[in-house]
C-alpha cells in the first residue's frame, strides 16, 4: 500500500475542525522501524498552537455537553462504523509506522473501535442517585456532569487503541478532547481525526496535536481550562506529570509501568498455559504494558514448560509486518534493541540459562531482536525487577502458593497479573492476594472495553474502560432540597 493513496493518511494536525501546520512551518520526520526510512512528516507544534487547540475545545464544550447523551452516542457510533469500514487501510498505516505485523494491526484497529461502541451506549447510563435524609422535608439527589476539556498523551506501542480508549469515554461524557500522540506513531491518531471529521463530529470536539512533547505537555499542565488529563507511559514520566497536574488540581488517569507476574500451577491446563504465555509475550514483540515479565512456573512442570516454550518460539518469523507469514516485527527503535541486549547480558552474567534467541538480527535491520527465553532467572537480575518491554521470556521456578504470591507482589508495580490453574479455590486465593489492578485467570485478554483497566501501586491511578472509565470524565454534583413539606 502507498500511504499517499490513502485518504486517511494526514500530515497535518487537526484543530477546531481544520487541518493545520506549525506556525513556523517546522516539521518532524516519521520513520518506519523496519528500515528507519522516512515515511512522512507531521507538524512540530508548540505551546502556542496547543493553547489554541485547548481554547477551541473549551469553546465547543457547552454545545457538546448539552447534547443529549443519545446524540453524542450517535456520533461515536458513526465514527465506530467508519473505522470498521476502513480496517485494511488503517491497519496498513499502523504497521508502516509502528512495525507490528499486519494481522496484529487489524486486531488493534478492531479493538479500538470497541471502545467507541461501548461508550456510545454507556453514556446513556450515567445515572445519579436519590438519598433519604434524616431531616423531614429534605431530599438529596446527585447528578453526573461533564468535567470539561480533557487532554491526553498516548504512547507508540498501541497508538490506535489507546487514543480511542481515552477519547471515547471523554467524548461520551460530554468532554471535548485534545490528544497528543507519540511522535514515533502520529499517523494513526491523525487518521482517527480524519474519520471523526467524516463522521461529522463538530469542530473543536476532537483535536490532535503533534510536536514537542515538552512544549505541548507544558501547555496541557499549565492550562486551567484542561480539567481532566490522561496519560499512558512510563512510571518515571507519570510521576512528573502527576506533580504538574497538582498545580491546577486536574483529575488524572495514569496508566504507567508494569512488571506482570505470570503464574502457572502444576495442575493448570498445560498447553493452554504455554500457548497463552507465548501469545502474550510474542504479541507486538513484547512491547505491551500488561505483557508478562516474570513467568513463575511450579517446579513439577517447569522444565516441560520451558521445552514447549522453545518449540513455540521456533514458529516465529521476523520481518516486515506487511509481508505474508511474518508474525514478529521490529522493535520501535535501536534504543529498544540495546535495552534487550543489556538485559540478556546481565541475566547471563548472573547465571541464567539461555534457551532461545538472545541476539539482535542486524541482517534484517537495526531494530530487530530475537524472541528470547531465559531460564533460572533470579531476584538479582534486571529482567526480574525492570519492565522488559520486549520479547524476553524470563522463567522462574517456584514451589508453594504462599511463595509465589509473595514473590509476585515483590515489586513497586501492580498493573496486570496472570494465574493458570484448574483449582477454583487456588485461583480465587491467588487472584485476591496479588496486588494488581488486572488479573487474568486462565486468560490473557484483560483489555476489554467494558472492563475497568488500570493499576495499583506505582502502575498508576484511575481507570479506563467500563463504567469507571466514563466516570473519570464526570463530576458528581449533589442537590439538597429543603422545605418540601409544610
Amino acid at each position: 500500500m502507498e500511504l499517499k493513496d490513502c485518504p486517511w493518511w494526514k500530515q497535518a494536525c487537526y484543530v477546531n475542525g481544520q487541518w493545520i501546520g506549525a506556525r513556523d512551518g517546522s516539521t518532524i520526520n516519521v520513520t518506519n522501524p523496519v528500515d528507519d526510512s522516512v515515511i512522512g512528516t507531521v507538524p512540530n507544534l508548540g505551546r502556542e498552537e496547543t493553547e489554541a487547540a485547548i481554547a477551541a475545545a473549551k469553546a465547543a464544550w457547552p454545545m457538546w455537553r448539552d447534547l443529549p447523551a443519545k446524540k453524542r452516542g450517535e456520533y461515536l457510533r458513526r465514527w465506530h462504523d467508519l473505522i470498521l469500514e476502513n480496517v485494511e487501510a488503517l491497519s496498513a498505516i499502523l504497521t508502516i509506522e509502528q512495525g507490528k505485523p499486519l494481522a496484529e494491526a487489524r486486531m488493534e484497529v478492531a479493538s479500538a473501535a470497541t471502545f467507541l461502541d461501548w461508550s456510545a451506549e454507556e453514556c446513556r447510563r450515567t445515572y445519579g442517585e436519590t438519598m433519604p435524609c434524616i431531616v423531614p422535608g429534605k431530599q438529596a439527589i446527585t447528578v453526573k456532569q461533564s468535567i470539561g476539556v480533557s487532554a491526553a498523551i498516548t504512547p507508540w506501542n498501541f497508538p490506535f487503541n489507546l487514543v480511542t480508549r481515552k477519547a471515547a469515554p471523554a467524548l461520551a461524557a460530554g468532554c471535548p478532547v485534545v490528544v497528543k500522540p507519540a511522535s514515533a506513531t502520529p499517523y494513526t491518531a491523525l487518521s482517527l481525526a480524519a474519520l471523526a471529521e467524516k463522521a461529522g463530529i463538530p469542530a473543536g470536539v476532537f483535536n490532535v496535536v503533534t510536536g514537542s512533547a515538552s512544549k505541548i505537555g507544558e501547555a496541557f499542565m499549565k492550562s486551567g481550562d484542561v480539567r481532566a488529563f490522561s496519560f499512558t507511559g512510563s512510571t518515571e514520566v507519570g510521576k512528573r506529570l502527576l506533580a504538574q497536574c497538582a498545580e491546577t488540581v486536574k483529575k488524572t488517569a495514569m496508566e504507567l509501568g508494569g512488571n506482570a507476574p505470570y503464574i502457572v500451577y502444576e495442575d493448570a491446563d498445560f498447553e493452554l498455559a504455554v500457548t497463552c504465555a507465548h501469545g502474550a509475550k510474542s504479541r507486538n514483540s513484547g512491547q505491551i504494558c500488561v505483557c508478562p515479565n516474570r513467568f513463575f512456573i511450579q517446579r513439577p512442570v517447569y522444565e516441560a514448560f520451558a521445552a514447549r516454550a522453545v518449540e513455540l518460539a521456533k514458529g516465529l518469523r521476523m520481518g516486515n509486518g506487511l509481508h505474508e507469514g511474518v508474525n514478529q516485527g521490529p522493535l520501535i527503535d535501536r534504543n529498544a534493541v540495546e535495552h534487550m541486549e543489556a538485559l540478556v547480558a546481565d541475566a547471563l552474567a548472573k547465571g541464567a540459562r539461555l534457551l532461545a534467541g538472545g541476539k539482535a538480527v542486524p541482517e534484517l535491520g537495526r531494530n530487530y531482536f530475537q524472541y528470547t527465553i531465559l531460564a533460572d532467572v533470579t531476584e538479582d537480575m534486571r529482567v526480574y525487577n525492570e519492565e522488559i518491554f520486549g520479547p524476553i521470556m524470563a522463567l522462574i521456578p517456584f514451589d508453594t502458593e504462599e511463595e509465589v504470591i509473595r514473590r509476585a507482589n515483590d515489586t513497586e508495580y501492580g498493573l496486570a497479573s496472570y494465574v493458570f490453574t484448574k483449582d477454583l479455590g487456588r485461583a480465587w486465593r491467588t487472584a485476591s492476594a496479588i496486588e494488581s489492578g488486572l488479573v487474568g485467570i486462565n486468560e490473557i485478554a484483560v483489555g476489554l472495553g467494558e472492563v475497568p483497566f488500570g493499576g495499583m501501586k506505582e502502575s498508576g491511578v484511575g481507570r479506563e474502560g467500563g463504567g469507571e472509565g466514563l466516570g473519570e470524565y464526570m463530576e458528581t454534583k449533589s442537590f439538597l432540597m429543603g422545605n418540601l413539606f409544610k
